[in-house]
């Protein structure tokens, strides 16, 4: 681990608590939920059942808060969001925790100025806004009333399976767009109100879209006693169960994803140690010839033949041998007047 993954890792771990990530999450969420609200409440009475309505306004709202607050939080405004990003070790657990918190209270808050600013009379009681507004499934369903006249409902299952794959599509993306400090990536908010707009389009017809535990709880406190078919905090839970099981799916997946780049870049590491290793030995081996040869030079420069003096040379022609005898040969003549002399 190098020193500045180190700090990231002890920065992630240390209780210090950002004050301005938790402000942003608390404040972020109110805008978005109470954004959401209104317009689930308002348009179907205004405009008639829309989900691409519904859709467009809330990614727009996911979006514009990212944009303003990602650079203090990470724009998660999402308790599924927070849950994954701790998990793979994005956020600090502390942090995590105080932003959840702020996440809820910031839409328990938005639902309460919902409730205060609908305009309700005989005619127009309050059921009829949290109708559209709260999450819900079988006679919670927003399509419940459709789907009466058929026979059939979108009971718990369906439910839990377009809420569970629609979040995981929410986490994913939210992962993507937050780096590894928890801030928010350049086009985060493109990211997030894609996503947001994606999921809201194919859930809300069966639950009203949820795809958050905090915005399924702001609203559902206060319309609990509001006369609608069911109570929504009895079915509150579900949005809190696949919410967390969406993060962790998707957690669980990044975190394999990661061991798997982590092992592959262990063996590269160590693939390019060995080169490195087998490169300095045959340099090392070239070294020692180099050497073996440079000593080999310098030993046959150091040896020369002795030089020898000319008396030393020996001559190329060759004496004739001596007489034994160093007496002179006398010619015949000179023996003939020896003896004319001994007569006389």
């Amino acid at each position: 681990m190098t020193e500045q993954q180190a700090q990231h890792t002890e920065n992630k771990t240390s209780p210090v608590i950002s004050i301005s990530g938790i402000c942003s999450e608390l404040v972020g969420s109110f805008l978005i939920f109470i954004a959401i609200y209104l317009v689930s409440a308002l348009s179907p009475s205004l405009y008639g059942p829309s989900a691409i309505l519904v859709a467009a306004a809330t990614g727009l709202a996911y979006a514009a808060m990212t944009f303003v607050f990602g650079r203090f939080s990470g724009g998660q405004f999402n308790p599924a969001v927070t849950l994954a990003a701790m998990l793979v070790s994005k956020i600090g657990i502390v942090n995590g925790i105080c932003y959840i918190v702020a996440q809820v209270v910031g839409a328990i808050a938005a639902g309460g100025v919902a409730k205060l600013v609908l305009p309700t009379s005989k005619a127009a009681p309050a059921r009829m806004w949290f109708a559209n507004a709260v999450n819900g499934y079988d006679k919670g369903s927003i399509s419940a009333t459709q789907l009466q006249q058929a026979g059939v409902s979108f009971g718990i299952l369906f439910a839990v399976v377009v809420e569970v794959i629609a979040t995981i599509i929410v986490v994913a993306a939210s992962l993507r767009a937050i780096d590894d400090d928890g801030k928010a990536t350049a086009n985060a908010a493109a990211i997030m109100g894609v996503a947001y707009a994606l999921g809201v389009t194919f859930t809300y017809p069966v639950t009203g879209s949820s795809l958050n535990p905090a915005r399924a709880t702001g609203i559902a406190i206060f319309a609990n006693n509001a006369g609608l078919a069911t109570h929504p905090l009895q079915q509150l839970w579900i949005f809190w169960i696949c919410p967390i099981l969406a993060a962790a799916i998707v957690a669980i997946v990044v975190i394999i994803a990661q061991m798997i780049s982590s092992k592959n870049s262990e063996d590269a590491e160590a693939l390019d140690v060995t080169a490195d290793w087998e490169q300095e030995d045959a340099q090392s081996e070239n070294g020692s010839a180099d050497d073996d040869e440079s000593a080999d030079a310098e030993k046959s420069d150091d040896f020369q033949m002795p030089s020898l003096t000319e008396s030393e040379i020996p001559s190329e022609t060759t004496d004739e041998p001596k007489p034994e005898n160093d007496a002179t040969v006398e010619s015949p003549q000179n023996e003939e007047s020896q003896t004319d002399t001994d007569k006389d």
